[in-house]
């Protein structure tokens, strides 16, 4: 149980200290928020609780995989918001994002890449 509550500390420092840091600074906040952190963070503890380096491998190719598709959100969102209110396009853009999630994963399946 201690080790889940400072999963669950650790996990919101760094949400909060991000922010914090971008209302400063967006190009050190983006520089923070693109960082692989919460990846880093979670194989440490996926190794530290099962130390089976194969089930860290497999994380590391699914994050690979599923990066791509996130890149979406971020191409989309700053013309919407030109356009629109924060909250539709934010909506839009995770739309957006999650359906090429979906096109990323059916394609993974379909050249024979399962994650």
């Amino acid at each position: 149980m201690t080790q889940y509550i400072i999963k669950i500390l650790l996990t919101t420092a760094l949400v909060v200290a991000i922010s914090e840091v971008s209302k400063r600074s967006s190009l050190i906040g983006g520089l923070l928020a693109s960082l692989p952190l919460v990846s880093f963070i979670a194989m440490i503890w996926v190794y530290l609780e099962t130390k089976d380096s194969a089930r860290v491998a497999a994380l590391s190719i699914s994050i690979f995989w599923l990066v791509l598709p996130s890149l979406v959100f971020f191409l989309a969102l700053p013309p919407l918001l030109l356009k629109l209110s924060f909250y539709l396009s934010f909506t839009l853009a995770t739309a957006l994002m999650l359906g090429c999630y979906g096109v990323m994963l059916i394609a993974l399946k379909r050249f024979g890449v399962s994650l």
